[in-house]
């Protein structure tokens, strides 16, 4: 619940943009493990992370001065997968940091690695495929036009290998 109130102020009160940062820019959000974030065993609870990823998505795009430009055009980011993989647990009381990153887009997504990182060491990873919708009219936006508004003349990467392996697997990436 705690997380999803920093949500609901982020969205009404955005950090401020990064100067210089662009849509591939990699977003830091610092946080620290509370008692509301661990299950029975004593470790962040997996849907938890998932709560986590949300903010710090936010933060990202709040970082590239992106909050007002998609206000602006009524766009708004969806999630429309996502797959996590978790390597070490954290624990109550840890400071830990969320890179998140766009590793490319296709003509339907934009894809972003998560990464939770303690001491530099990498706790958990996720990929997240997301879509931007018109709010009102529910329009899909297309990635490349998001991409274009959040960061003008940005070349896209290559996806990495097995972003774009997961994309396809799962059946979001653009045929």
């Amino acid at each position: 619940m705690a997380r999803q109130l920093h949500l609901l102020f982020a969205a009404v009160r955005p950090r401020k943009a990064v100067p210089g940062m662009d849509p591939l820019g990699v977003s830091v959000t610092r946080m620290r493990v509370r008692p509301s974030d661990l299950d029975l065993y004593m470790h962040v609870n997996n849907g938890v992370y998932l709560q986590m990823m949300d903010v710090a998505r936010t933060n990202f795009l709040a970082d590239i001065g992106g909050m007002a430009r998609l206000a602006e055009k009524r766009w708004y980011p969806v999630v429309a997968a996502s797959t996590m993989r978790y390597r070490h647990s954290l624990t109550l009381g840890q400071r830990f940091e969320i890179h998140t990153q766009v590793v490319g887009w296709d003509e339907r997504m934009a894809y972003l690695e998560q990464r939770f990182l303690r001491d530099e060491q990498v706790c958990a990873r996720g990929l997240v495929a997301g879509r931007f919708l018109q709010r009102g009219t529910g329009a899909r936006i297309a990635a490349p036009d998001v991409i274009e508004l959040l960061g003008p003349g940005t070349a896209q990467p290559e996806l990495p290998h097995d972003v774009a392996e997961w994309a396809e697997a799962i059946g979001v990436a653009a045929r």
